[in-house]
């Protein structure tokens, strides 16, 4: 906690080094946030990238006079970014428009899921009356929340993959976490972590420069005064951005296929 606090408080000096430091140190908590909404059909690279957002924003809001460490405060913060990413790609405009429908949104399948392997060979007959006891809301907001989720062009009982074996229900996360799953957790978070931490060094002076000073500081530089930094155009500029982000993404994508293997290896 003193580190994150003393990193912080140079951060907010203006030392870009010491807040790449303070959130690249924290960035498996990031992937592990972000693997626990795998199962809303959204890329793993993706997710971990507005996780990675989210822990940049929580950054600069961060006090370190406070006694907390800084992702005690960021967790709120990574997971808003990953679940406002996974709501406005669920195809749905009027979907969680308030705090309550965001949280029944992502409990619902779950907890549907759940009553299911309560009642075995009866899980069709569920009902309303039953997820609402479970999740504490009116049936007639459960009503609401099943007919906007199943607007939704990709249905999450609809078969994956050219064998169909498997549905996107079947790898939504469950509530409680086995002794495996946690292991494998922390060996994926850990590869994440390594990976972006690895991207990040492989940029050059100038890429860093821009990343820093485009995404990590609360006044990003505009391109124009980007150019002028490095005595040429706004158009050259945003060329060197362009390619610094594609590193990073093009990383995040090997990484995220590499940790579905893993993933598939370990099985249920």
């Amino acid at each position: 906690m003193e580190e994150d606090q003393a990193l912080a408080r140079a951060f907010l000096k203006g030392d870009l080094q010491a807040g790449h430091a303070l959130v690249t140190s924290n960035l498996r908590f990031v992937a592990k946030v972000a693997y626990g909404y795998r199962s809303y059909g959204i890329r793993m690279a993706d997710l971990v990238q507005e996780g990675n957002i989210g822990l940049m924003k929580a950054e600069q809001k961060f006090d370190p006079d406070k006694n907390i460490r800084l992702i005690s405060y960021a967790a709120w913060w990574i997971r808003a970014y990953i679940q406002n990413y996974v709501l406005k790609n669920w195809s749905l405009g009027t979907l969680g428009t308030t705090q309550a429908q965001r949280k029944l949104f992502f409990s619902l399948a779950r907890t549907r899921r759940e009553l299911e392997k309560m009642n075995p060979g009866g899980g069709a007959l569920i009902n309303v009356d039953e997820l609402a006891a479970r999740l504490r809301v009116k049936p007639q907001e459960v009503r609401e929340m099943e007919q906007r989720m199943g607007g939704r062009d990709l249905s999450l009982d609809a078969p994956m993959g050219e064998a169909g074996s498997n549905s996107h229900v079947d790898f939504v996360a469950s509530e409680g976490i086995g002794q495996g799953e946690e292991v494998a957790d922390r060996q994926e978070a850990g590869l994440i972590g390594e990976r972006v931490r690895g991207a990040l060094a492989r940029l050059d002076g100038r890429e860093r420069f821009i990343i820093e000073q485009r995404v990590m500081n609360d006044r990003s530089m505009t391109l124009k005064a980007l150019g002028e930094h490095f005595g040429s155009s706004r158009d050259r500029a945003r060329q060197l951005e362009i390619r610094a982000r594609d590193k990073l993404k093009a990383e995040q994508q090997q990484l995220a296929a590499e940790v579905e293997l893993e993933g598939a290896a370990a099985g249920p």
